[in-house]
């Protein structure tokens, strides 16, 4: 477990093509400064505010 996220199954396993292509996006997205989310595909976006939500918290509380 880490901070709000848990599984039961190895975390590895579960990252697919498409999770590494949305974590790669997002750090283009924030270097260009982060164009508005509404421009984006639904799930892009939403993959975008799970990534930002979780940098807010690394940054808020450091890692364990």
């Amino acid at each position: 477990m880490r901070r709000d996220a848990a599984t039961d199954r190895c975390p590895k396993s579960e990252v697919t093509g498409q999770s590494m292509a949305w974590i790669e996006e997002y750090a283009v997205w924030k270097t260009v400064g982060g164009v508005d989310l509404y421009e984006l595909p639904a799930r892009t976006a939403d993959a975008f505010c799970v990534l930002e939500n979780l940098v807010r918290a690394e940054r808020e509380h450091g890692s364990k």
